[in-house]
């Protein structure tokens, strides 16, 4: 260890966030986010059922499954991920800033976040291998990686010109689709997508096929996510937010936040519209126009992001209007319980989804239809929340959390020991 003053001084000065630093709104918007998040997953493990060209949904099914398969194609598809980039994206600006505002230097604050993301890779490597094809972890700590490293310590209006710039260039390919789509010049014969649950392995037996399966999606999404622009734009407006304390002070972005809840939300489920209705059959479009290539899909995944966005609004919204006297309440802390633990909470939706639903496992992915797969989604994550409650009622936090925080920190508190037992260096 250094042994003059000034390098400890800016050497990592406190650990992760105390409970007493944290806010609903954040909280409450991830917890809300993974049950959005396990509802999406429900489609890789359906099978045994018939997909159509998108590869996304079943095309069979009684009118209670369409009705699922319509609400999760407007209102999930394509949605959830974005959502989840921006929160990952305030989240890492929030550790930065925190960091920086105890003593940190700006390098080792950021030395620090560039650990986390690579353990995040390590964990989503070892997901997707045991696990879950369609991992995040993996994807959102190679894009922390690159996106640190361009923008974490630039100005906070470098940072919203190169986000909308990004989010400019995805309106005027948004708008070059939808003229596309209504010139009738579709595309014809070929481009169906292959099913989805083939890419996540559900339909292997044999679990070390299913595993290889697994990890080639996992590296295909791992080389690809970075070409995109979505995902990136996502966590360059958390970096901005985060700056803007948005979902910490709320009071002050109510205007903000109305806007985006309001026009995001109403453009995603517009975006998502044409590929519900050809995919219950209001209107008839040729295979290759629902692929992953097609205008259709490509309406809804360019929608994907002011839907998101629009979700993260809409939360904020509901964490600030709530009533002081329904925020000790079970429900409320339990959600918030869950945002608390949302690796936790991630991982163990893969625990009870993967051995008990595909084909290597118990495979009573074979007996479920879209609606009762929604179903046991929605008891996963209540069981997820349950769990989370308890450990919030006994001060304890995930186990994937605290892994990840003693592999992440394992140096703070040896490098800040020279401030003395009084100071509030250690990780918390």
């Amino acid at each position: 260890m250094t042994q003059t003053g000034e390098p400890a001084a800016r050497a990592v000065r406190r650990g992760a966030v105390r409970p007493g630093e944290r806010v609903l709104a954040p909280d409450l918007a991830r917890g809300a986010m993974l049950l959005l998040i396990v509802l999406s997953n429900t489609t890789f493990y359906l099978w045994a059922a018939r997909y159509g060209p998108s590869g996304w949904h079943p095309v069979d099914g009684s009118a209670l499954d369409r009705a699922v398969q319509f609400a999760m194609i407007v209102g999930l598809d394509l949605r959830v991920y974005p959502l989840f980039a921006f929160l990952f994206g305030y989240g890492m600006m929030q550790l930065f800033l925190r960091q920086t505002a105890a003593g940190t230097s700006e390098r080792a604050a950021a030395a620090l976040l560039r650990r986390r993301s690579l353990w995040l890779l390590v964990f989503g490597f070892a997901h997707a291998a045991l696990l879950m094809a369609g991992d995040i972890l993996g994807v959102y700590g190679l894009l922390s990686l690159l996106l640190g490293a361009l923008f974490l310590r630039r100005a906070e209006r470098t940072v919203l010109v190169w986000a909308a710039v990004g989010a400019a260039l995805m309106l005027v390919l948004l708008a070059s689709t939808v003229l596309w789509l209504l010139s009738g010049s579709l595309p014809a014969g070929g481009g169906a997508a292959e099913p989805s649950f083939a890419l996540y392995g559900a339909d292997e037996s044999d679990p070390l096929a299913a595993a290889a399966t697994r990890l080639s999606t996992w590296a295909s999404l791992l080389v690809t996510a970075p070409l995109g622009i979505t995902f990136e734009v996502a966590m360059l407006l958390g970096f901005w937010a985060a700056r803007r304390r948005v979902l910490e002070e709320t009071h002050r972005h109510l205007r903000l936040l109305w806007g985006v809840a309001v026009a995001g939300i109403a453009l995603g489920w517009l975006g998502g519209l044409p590929a519900a209705l050809a995919h219950v059959g209001v209107f008839s479009v040729p295979a290759a126009a629902l692929g992953d290539f097609g205008p259709i899909f490509l309406i809804q995944s360019y929608t994907g992001l002011p839907g998101g966005l629009g979700y993260v609004a809409a939360f904020a919204l509901v964490a600030h209007y709530l009533p002081s006297r329904l925020r000790s309440t079970v429900p409320v802390v339990a959600v918030a319980a869950v945002g608390r633990r949302s690796l936790s909470s991630y991982l163990a939706h893969s625990l009870l989804f993967s051995p008990v639903l595909a084909a290597w496992g118990l495979g009573l992915g074979a007996a479920l239809s879209s609606a009762t797969m929604a179903l046991y989604a929605v008891a996963v994550w209540a069981a997820t929340a349950a769990a989370a409650y308890a450990m919030e009622r006994t001060g304890r936090r995930g186990p994937a959390e605290v892994l990840l925080r003693r592999l992440v920190y394992r140096d703070a508190e040896r490098s800040a020991a020279p401030a003395g037992p009084g100071a509030e260096s250690r990780p918390g």
